[in-house]
């Protein structure tokens, strides 16, 4: 897959501290890449980096095959979690300066404003002034900012800070259509039910270490352990319980269900295959639930934190 921006052995401190220790990662075109980490892990540090608000010690960086270089600035749009509107001037008056900043002239960025404030259903608030705004209401101001000159490449921090679940819903389908569009997203959250939804590849940084990174499918195949969510009905929970416990690895469960049933989840060993498991279970009672338990990117990030 081609890449958009690759990032090689980047180091960063400031002063003793090491922001960023030897990190490398590659950002394919037209994906939702999500950078993971705890707070201080250095994740805004290599945003930085890549936005050349500040270099790295040794590495490099290269976007669309070429060095990062200043003008690249005009390709690259961010949205950092602590927001940079000026409060005091009109939502209109700055849209149109920081999109000229981006390298639009004025006819072409009152064009693309208005069809993004329409699209948001947001006309009524231009000649409004960012201190009269909630918190949300500027969010959105600030994301058509950063996507009005359709970069190449798209970093957004946090980006459903301050939203409401609708908001945050609507800010979330148009990352995914700008995705959709050719936009390749570099998206930083703590929330990983978002990580869920809408990252294909994802990068972890703990302690200024990159500690793991891929295509989240394939990460998740990997941490999968052959352990299914098991619902069963039977004439006897004792014994069975017993011959369950005497063949596999058995842990309790809890899902809602209609159902006075056996919850457990049950471990196979690799030698065993998920059928042997339902002629064992078919055997003994009536199956009314079975799932794979395939961990969430929320129980990876934890995992992965903790081991290193």
């Amino acid at each position: 897959m081609e890449k958009l921006l690759v990032a090689q052995n980047v180091s960063k401190s400031f002063g003793s501290f090491k922001a960023l220790n030897d990190v490398s990662i590659e950002v394919p075109k037209g994906s939702i890449f999500g950078l993971l980490g705890p707070n201080g892990a250095g994740k805004t540090t290599f945003i930085r980096i890549i936005n050349q608000i500040t270099m790295p010690d040794t590495g490099s960086v290269t976007l669309d095959g070429e060095p990062l270089q200043p003008d690249h600035i005009t390709h690259i749009g961010y949205l950092p979690e602590e927001r940079g509107l000026y409060k005091s001037m009109k939502v209109g008056e700055q849209a149109l300066y920081l999109a000229q900043l981006k390298g639009l002239d004025k006819q072409e960025a009152k064009r693309k404003l208005r069809y993004w404030f329409e699209r948001l259903e947001i006309g009524d608030w231009w000649d409004k002034k960012i201190q009269e705004l909630s918190k949300g209401m500027a969010q959105k101001i600030q994301f058509v900012v950063t996507v009005l000159h359709e970069p190449k490449l798209l970093i957004f921090d946090e980006p459903f800070s301050g939203f409401d679940p609708i908001n945050a819903n609507l800010i979330k389908d148009e990352i995914l259509q700008l995705r959709d569009q050719g936009a390749t997203v570099i998206f930083s959250t703590h929330r990983m039910e978002s990580v869920e939804e809408m990252c294909d590849h994802i990068a972890l940084i703990h302690k200024s270490n990159k500690i793991l990174d891929g295509r989240l499918v394939d990460i998740k195949r990997a941490y999968k352990n052959n352990t299914y969510e098991v619902g069963l009905l039977t004439d006897d929970d004792v014994k069975v319980l017993a011959e369950m416990k005497d063949r596999f690895d058995v842990s309790p469960a809890h899902f809602k269900t209609i159902n006075d049933e056996l919850q457990y989840k049950i471990q196979i060993p690799e030698t065993a295959s998920p059928n042997d498991l339902i002629q064992f279970l078919t055997q003994r009672g009536q199956i009314t639930h079975f799932v794979e338990v395939v961990p969430s990117a929320n129980d990876i990030f934890i995992e992965t934190v903790k081991n290193n």
